[in-house]
């Protein structure tokens, strides 16, 4: 290709910008990437990585305790935060190292720095005011988080973006918020030993997952020992001599050692030149793209978070791929975003594939609901208060399994892997004609015979 310094030029070293940079490179492209913080975006550096990573350390709290139940004296046993945290970064460290080193040798140039576009094929580079021209621009700069204005003092908050390296584990934590960020680090940090509060303004946490799954975690998290004040927000906010003064809105107030702010995520659009070569933004900063990530202007392209379509790191993998394949390798697939497996990683774990009971009914009417709510094996002997929810939802004339829900130990690795069985169209009968392994968790999705609850045309059923 000639005419331009380069033939794709990348905003963004996340997950699926450096994913397109690779393949665009590995087919013969002329590909420059811009970053301006580190390589390895949102997940690798101040998300899901470094969050799982706080999962596993909380997580060793609950095994202790349960330990003594299967003959195990464990005393004296302590947490230390500063090496928790310089191990994260150590982590965290070593993957941008190695995402850089997979740009490098697949013969991507690299430029740290921040790049704005200022025409349909031209970008400039912060760092020296180079403008370069390129045949396809590609946006992947990812979300972050969504700082509008939820009360007075809002300046005192720190976000999933600082939470990761305080010096200091706070003792006492408000976290604002009800989504799946809030009750991760609720639950993570409740285990690490800070005081946990949760504020939001729904009635339950996870506003958009099944109604079972929410309701199992409000109470894991609150047999935890997380305060959780629903229906209500923050009204203002002030530093004092004995902590973070926050009251609320049902006229309360309590103090605090940090506030987080985990009201959700925004597309990071701002100040990209975006409206340089026309393209179109929704009034939340989103770009709105094709089935081909195509934006309303022909050479730029936009993936991943940035789309706000469905955030996940491996749908952004996913698209940024497909779309170095059609540009540049004469590929015509197309990113299915159907059945998308996915993950809270709270403790207890939801995993989740498909459509909640309230979409199916609403989308299908006739409909066959299992659940199954039990003690796990291990708490029979650790003496732990702890339920493992299961639910199967079925086309109650097809048969076919629209959704599952899992909500306990290794609910993620459940997901992801009954998530192959509906990408193939499995129907309940073929989950009932598969062969349990006992003793497991699992098992119960496959032995889950009558219904919970009937639905038809849209209304409950008696059984």
């Amino acid at each position: 290709m000639t005419g331009f310094d380069v033939d794709f030029f990348v905003i963004g070293a996340g997950s699926g910008g450096t994913r397109a940079a690779r393949i665009a490179a590995g087919h013969g492209a002329k590909v420059m990437v811009a970053e301006e913080f580190r390589i390895g975006g949102t997940c690798v550096i101040r998300g899901c990585v470094p969050k799982k990573l706080m999962v596993y350390a909380s997580r060793f709290a609950d095994d202790f305790e349960d330990a003594a139940g299967f003959g195990w004296n464990i005393s004296g046993a302590s947490f230390d935060w500063p090496r928790l945290v310089a191990a994260k970064e150590a982590e965290v460290t070593r993957l941008s190292g190695i995402y850089r080193t997979n740009l490098m040798n697949a013969g991507v140039e690299i430029v740290e720095s921040r790049a704005v576009i200022v025409g349909p094929h031209q970008v400039r580079l912060a760092s020296d005011d180079r403008v370069v021209s390129a045949r396809h621009i590609l946006v992947a700069t990812g979300s972050t988080p969504d700082l509008g204005r939820v009360c007075e003092g809002l300046d005192l908050t720190i976000t999933s973006n600082e939470i990761f390296d305080l010096p200091t584990l706070p003792q006492r934590l408000l976290i604002i918020g009800g989504g799946y960020i809030a009750v991760e680090f609720a639950s993570l940090m409740q285990r690490l030993g800070s005081k946990v509060t949760m504020v939001f303004r729904a009635d339950m946490v996870l506003r958009g997952f099944d109604s079972d799954m929410r309701l199992g975690l409000t109470e894991g998290l609150t047999a935890a020992g997380v305060a959780i004040l629903s229906g209500r927000l923050p009204r203002h906010m002030q530093r004092l001599p004995e902590g973070i003064a926050v009251s609320f809105t049902d006229g309360s107030e309590a103090h605090f050692d940090q506030v987080l702010l985990a009201t959700g995520r925004r597309p990071q659009t701002d100040r990209l030149g975006l409206e340089t070569c026309g393209v179109t933004l929704e009034p939340n900063g989103r770009i709105p793209v094709d089935a081909h990530a195509a934006t309303s202007c022909a050479s730029v392209h936009a993936v991943g978070d940035v789309t706000n379509r469905l955030n996940l790191t491996p749908v952004a993998i996913r698209e940024g791929h497909v779309l170095a394949d059609r540009l540049f390798g004469g590929g015509t697939a197309k990113v299915d975003h159907h059945l998308v497996p996915s993950a809270v990683f709270s403790t207890p774990e939801i995993g989740t594939v498909g459509l909640n009971e309230d979409a199916a009914l609403a989308a299908h009417g006739d409909l066959d609901v299992f659940v199954s709510a039990f003690r796990p094996l291990k708490a029979t002997v650790s003496g732990r208060a702890e339920k493992v929810i299961m639910k199967l939802v079925a086309d109650a004339v097809t048969q076919r399994v629209l959704g599952v829900h899992v909500l306990g130990a290794d609910a993620g690795e459940m997901a992801q892997l009954v998530a192959i069985a509906m990408k193939m169209g499995a129907r309940k009968s073929d989950f009932d004609a598969t062969m349990a392994l006992h003793p497991t968790a699992a098992e119960e999705l496959v032995t889950m015979h009558h219904p919970t609850r009937r639905y038809r045309q849209g209304r409950i059923a008696t059984p």
